[in-house]
């Protein structure tokens, strides 16, 4: 056996041998790999369709189902890519779900597709595929250029009476229904927009690149409450993103926002504990989440509601709200994601309003700022605040109903988000 001296000389000598070639190779490429670049975070129909003013704001103007119909849905992803894979969702149906054809295309706007970039979809092979209760389902993936910020439609076909069941309420205005089998027509024939969007909810992308994916978690002030689509600060920072000159790589940001969404209880939409883990932490490629949840969890604090006294487990208070959202850093940090959370705002001057639900979101806040298990803490609190009265909203980024920021308010909180916590 050789002395340990001479053993470790020549290991040193062999590593100074190699060096010098070893700095001088290229990097691997990153593999091909699944990324979200759109995706939106479904509630059950049946829920809306029982509350009196969502009902009221949602007309169903064809029934509460697909019969032999197409569906198309338009929205804009936050990443582009050459090869793409659309989710159908099933999550809240009752009974199997079979999407009879399916197509991608590139839009034109109002419901129309270039026909050069029409592609149809596959199921592990089959042009068809049937969804169970409760269950997602991915296409194939197929070629088709896309930019990040342009328009996509996936168009779906029905050849059976399809209740409806799964819709999310992003993008407003972008989705239509057409009789019998059109999901290969550019443009579609008597067509009736929908109030709501239906089954489709997630679209990725495939990528040699390191890329970013960032989920925007939270309720309607992540939604977009008071100013849809483009307005909401997720889409906001989706744009500083793209043109920022100090971007290393791409980064791709998915609102998953539902308005009414508490963190503790259902409300509109599943809980947010309930639903992190496949909203926030299931999507293809998610690298860093932003959490902006508890102003519906302590405003609803201070409802009473007559002749039904609230459970005792959906009473919240400070400790339930921070150990909720405790839970949620360790969802991300067991999943190795990043995490920023977010202050809640205020809201004098609405029904949630009252000393008791002050106290709380101040406590809550002075929790969140204080945090060190998080990657970044984001105070929109000090961003959306009256500088005269912290504890109301700022008129200049005030909606009007003394809750939800307008767009300079959403433009506000895109502006407060450290880039560099989102590049790391």
């Amino acid at each position: 056996m050789a002395p340990v001296g001479c053993v470790l000389f020549a290991v040193a000598v062999a590593v100074q041998a190699v060096q010098p070639q070893a700095e001088t190779q290229p990097r691997q490429p990153v593999e091909a790999h699944w990324v979200a670049g759109w995706a939106a975070a479904p509630v059950d129909f049946r829920e809306l369709s029982a509350n009196p003013l969502l009902k009221a704001a949602a007309p169903r103007p064809d029934g509460d189902a697909f019969r032999g119909q197409t569906l198309r849905q338009q929205f804009e992803p936050a990443l582009g890519g050459d090869r793409v894979r659309i989710r159908f969702s099933n999550r809240f149906g009752k009974t199997p779900l079979r999407i009879a054809a399916a197509s991608v295309a590139r839009s034109t706007g109002a419901g129309a597709v270039s026909p050069a970039a029409l592609r149809m979809l596959r199921f592990g092979g089959r042009g068809s595929v049937v969804i169970a209760p409760g269950a997602e389902a991915w296409s194939d993936g197929v070629g088709l250029k896309v930019e990040a910020g342009q328009a996509v439609a996936v168009s779906a076909f029905f050849d059976r009476a399809v209740p409806f069941a799964t819709v999310h309420l992003q993008s407003p205005d972008a989705s239509w229904v057409a009789g019998g089998n059109a999901v290969a027509t550019p443009r579609l024939h008597d067509a009736a927009p929908l109030p709501l969007n239906h089954i489709v909810t997630g679209f990725d992308v495939m990528t040699t690149q390191p890329v970013r994916t960032v989920v925007a978690f939270g309720d309607s002030i992540t939604a977009g409450g008071g100013e849809a689509g483009d307005g909401a600060y997720p889409e906001l920072l989706a744009t500083r993103l793209r043109n920022s000159p100090s971007a290393a790589q791409p980064v791709s940001v998915l609102n998953m926002g539902i308005g009414g969404n508490r963190l503790l209880v259902d409300g509109i939409g599943p809980n947010g504990l309930s639903r992190f883990a496949r909203d926030a932490l299931g999507q293809s490629g998610v690298t860093h989440v932003m959490v902006l949840l508890g102003t519906n969890d302590i405003g609803r604090s201070v409802f009473v509601l007559p002749g039904r006294p609230t459970p005792e487990h959906e009473v919240a208070t400070a400790e339930r709200i921070t150990d909720g959202l405790q839970q949620l850093i360790k969802q991300a940090r067991a999943k190795g994601v990043k995490v920023l959370i977010g202050t809640v705002p205020p809201f004098k001057n609405t029904p949630y309003w009252a000393e008791a639900s002050e106290a709380m979101r101040g406590e809550v806040n002075r929790w969140i700022r204080s945090r060190q298990d998080v990657d970044g803490v984001i105070d929109f609190d000090a961003v959306l605040r009256n500088p005269a009265d912290p504890t109301t909203f700022n008129p200049l980024y005030d909606n009007g109903d003394h809750l939800h920021p307008n767009k300079a308010g959403h433009a506000a909180m895109a502006a407060a988000i450290d880039l560099r916590e989102l590049q790391e």
